[in-house]
């Protein structure tokens, strides 16, 4: 027999899974008629809500850092990213487990042997993941953070690095050395940030009097989140602000291999400051992340959590 998803209840109700997974877990933000009518559709489809463990909760000394495969497997900036939570952890005397989610385990909410089996004490969301299968991992009850993402309906605690204002600082540059013609490399709804590097540079260009052009947007990934081949468009700009570090590398050896000489002709911002930056020839002007910082702040945070604190508000 299929297992009973909070996301099947939702599509049965013809409302959001947020709204399924409050009510199951007793919060606001959905009415008691609601409420009532979620709780017995869920009795009636045979749902069962992940053991929390309660009554015999035993301290692991682990931490769980789950993220999901098409960010570990294609970009070089998460291992980094990983490495320095996993520093972290160990340093606050933690032990810190990762799993990599298939695309197939996000897409039917299959949860890790690490919940399942009650292997942590806490969770590090790392790199966008869907929000159906967060909600079904949330469900444990584990305190979590998520890391370089975040979703507003849910108002999750993160760290995040501020990338509004590296793709308007990023764009502003460019803009002072004379480019008034400036295209965005990112798939911008496929993760917070990207879609926040892209208002960044939205903000810089209107300041300056320029109007985004929609022709100079351009995907850097598929619709499954995988990067794909940058589409050159049929007149260029003088430089692009690309999403990340990978990204900008590969568009520059697609330029020179299309006959442009970079910087001269186009020039290319990047995002991150990590290995694909010093590996570009010409070197990338990119954004620095405070990747130490990042991994600093997520696992303190958690670790206040796992002591019963509440994480801190606002800029770290």
């Amino acid at each position: 027999m299929k297992k009973v998803r909070m996301a099947d209840i939702a599509q049965s109700l013809n409302i959001s899974i947020v709204s399924v997974s409050k009510a199951l877990a007793g919060k606001d933000g959905v009415s008691e008629e609601m409420r009532a009518r979620i709780i017995a559709l869920a009795k009636q489809m045979g749902y069962i809500a992940p053991d929390t463990g309660k009554g015999e909760a035993k301290i692991s000394g682990n931490i769980g850092i789950l993220v999901a495969d098409r960010f570990f497997s294609d970009n070089a900036f998460y291992s980094n990213l990983y490495r320095n939570v996993l520093m972290k952890s160990t340093a606050a005397g933690y032990s810190a487990l990762l799993e990599i989610i298939s695309d197939d385990d996000e897409r039917t909410c299959s949860m890790p042997a690490m919940i399942l089996h009650k292997k942590v004490d806490g969770l590090i969301f790392m790199g966008e993941i869907s929000r159906s299968y967060l909600l079904a991992a949330i469900q444990s009850n584990l305190p979590y953070m998520l890391l370089d993402f975040y979703d507003e309906e849910l108002g999750a605690d993160c760290v995040i690095s501020d990338s509004v204002s590296g793709g308007y600082r990023l764009t502003t540059h460019l803009i002072s050395t004379g480019c008034k013609e400036i295209g965005f490399v990112g798939s911008i709804f496929s993760t917070s940030s990207i879609m926040d590097r892209y208002l960044g540079y939205s903000k810089a260009l209107l300041q300056a009097g320029i109007q985004p052009r929609e022709e100079w947007r351009l995907e850097d990934r598929n619709k499954d989140g995988h990067f794909k081949s940058v589409e050159l468009p049929s007149r260029m700009p003088q430089a692009f602000v690309c999403s990340c570090d990978e990204v900008a590398y590969n568009l520059v050896e697609k330029l020179k291999h299309s006959g442009y000489d970079v910087p001269r002709d186009v020039a290319v911002a990047g995002y991150d400051d990590y290995r694909f930056a010093q590996l570009c020839d010409p070197q990338l002007t990119t954004y620095h992340v405070n990747v130490e910082g990042m991994g600093t702040a997520v696992v303190a945070q958690l670790v206040k959590k796992l002591h019963g604190k509440r994480a801190l508000k606002g800029a770290l």
